[in-house]
């Protein structure tokens, strides 16, 4: 060998002595980084569950995002009722898939105000704490879940969401008020962290909503920026729907620049939302079968590229499958048609899609 060939090969053995430490000790995504909303695995009986939840493991799912409806759970005041959630649980534990609850919606008997179907908040967030301090007992790492069934898979829940979308009008009483979601946070975030203290609290999910009932996403999150509300989550949620991948990462770009510019470099970005529809209603997130493919395709390949750079928690595609209009008026809307499976749970495009990108991000 040259003396030239001795030193170049010299120089690249330095150099990927050097480059190994770092690539040992990149963190990849975590089994739960991928996610699905599925209400019909919720919904659903025992063998239809175990069969979905199954399909959904073998795709590296690791989470399921599903609302644990307050008013459900808790039937008078202080009495908890947690038969239901207990099986769903289980299951999805049984299958290495985990659960982030969503804390929404106080029963009648907590509330204050009222503003016809619309979603408002407890007339005391004491209240709400309570009932989440209870889920936490119940589903955290010393939950008596897992004490009460020790022949069961033990995969505790540790992120909690708290409500859904407050900046928009059906979901924070007819009038969103950020500074009083922050004191939601607060209140109920401190009391999940008392019952665990490694527990992560996340946002409700945000949305960029053009409605006209909606405040402004980055408003939205100014105001709770204002209010103090970075000391309250681990995780900022984005319900990210975007037309397309290229919308999708300057919606990412721009939250992560001004919760860098607040000072919350360190808190992550949890996408709690994301999805298109094939077909149904003509809106802008109905892009066709072929088109619904690419952008799951595409979204999911820039996640992956920009996960560390954003800091990216997670994301969570909605849905797994297509389901009917619901009543009372059971209008069709585009939400309905986003599913990985169509109505009779046959695999769509984007199912294979989906499957391909996920393949990356499995440890």
């Amino acid at each position: 060998m040259s003396r030239l060939a001795a030193l170049v090969t010299a120089v690249l053995a330095v150099a990927l002595a050097m480059a190994l430490p770092a690539l040992a000790t990149a963190k990849p995504a975590g089994r739960d980084f991928i996610g699905i909303t599925a209400e019909d695995v919720f919904a659903g009986d025992a063998g239809y569950r175990a069969g979905n939840l199954q399909a959904q493991s073998s795709l590296g799912i690791g989470l399921i995002r599903q609302t644990f409806d307050w008013s459900t759970i808790e039937r008078a005041p202080g009495q908890y009722d947690f038969s239901y959630h207990d099986e769903f649980v289980a299951a999805a534990a049984a299958h290495g898939i985990t659960i982030l609850p969503i804390l929404f919606r106080a029963p009648d008997f907590h509330l204050g105000k009222r503003n016809g179907n619309d979603a408002c908040a407890p007339k005391s967030n004491a209240t709400m704490a309570a009932f989440a301090q209870a889920l936490v007992n119940r589903y955290g790492p010393n939950g008596s879940l897992w004490a009460e069934r020790p022949g069961i898979r033990k995969l505790p829940i540790r992120s909690w969401q708290i409500w859904n979308e407050p900046n928009l009008s059906q979901y924070w009483c007819g009038r969103p008020n950020a500074k009083q979601y922050v004191g939601m946070l607060r209140t109920v975030g401190k009391a999940i962290k008392r019952a665990d203290r490694r527990a992560q609290v996340v946002t409700a999910g945000i949305p960029p909503s053009l409605l006209s009932n909606a405040v402004r996403i980055h408003k939205f999150l100014e105001q709770m920026y204002r209010a103090g509300a970075a000391k309250y989550f681990d995780s900022l949620a984005i319900n990210s729907y975007a037309k397309d991948h290229k919308e999708l990462g300057r919606l990412l770009g721009s939250v992560r620049k001004l919760m860098n510019k607040r000072g919350d470099r360190r808190g992550s970005i949890w996408i709690t939302e994301l999805g298109w529809g094939d077909k149904g209603v003509k809106h802008r997130f109905v892009v066709g079968e072929k088109g619904q493919a690419t952008r799951i395709s595409k979204s999911l390949a820039l996640i992956r590229k920009m996960r560390r750079k954003l800091r990216l928690r997670g994301v969570v595609y909605f849905s797994w499958r297509d389901a009917p209009p619901y009543p009372p008026n059971y209008d069709d809307q585009w939400g309905l048609h986003t599913g990985l499976l169509d109505i009779n749970g046959a695999p769509k495009r984007g199912f294979r899609a989906f499957e391909q990108r996920t393949k990356a991000f499995r440890p």
